[in-house]
């Protein structure tokens, strides 16, 4: 849980409990302001729980990542004359497609 979070429920909190008192002592301004507090808090809360997600898809990413590196290096640790066919049939297609000649039009342009 993120400090937006907490401070922004804190902040949610106070704003009702001045909004309260504002309505019991019949101020107006002081009602105005609990509410306006609580809009603050809410947004800011939102806010930390957006940022929380994001951390978590991030760690998540980067888990998938780790274990997809691992999967490839024990496969090459496993198999690396397999591996190294692989390897180069890649690099053979790259090039090839990097060093075509451009297409003539219809007529040999």
């Amino acid at each position: 849980m993120t400090d937006d979070r907490i401070a922004g429920t804190v902040r949610n909190v106070g704003g009702k409990v001045q909004e309260g008192v504002g309505k019991v002592t019949g101020d107006t301004k002081t009602e105005v302001k609990g509410v306006m507090n609580q809009a603050a808090g809410t947004v800011q809360d939102t806010y930390g729980k957006t940022v929380d997600a994001a951390m978590e898809g991030a760690q998540t990413v980067k888990e998938a990542a780790i274990e997809g590196h691992d999967i490839v290096r024990k496969f090459v640790e496993d198999n690396p004359h397999t591996a190294t066919a692989i390897a180069l049939g890649i690099g053979v297609l790259i090039g090839y497609a990097a060093h075509r000649q451009p297409q003539r039009g219809y007529w040999g342009d």
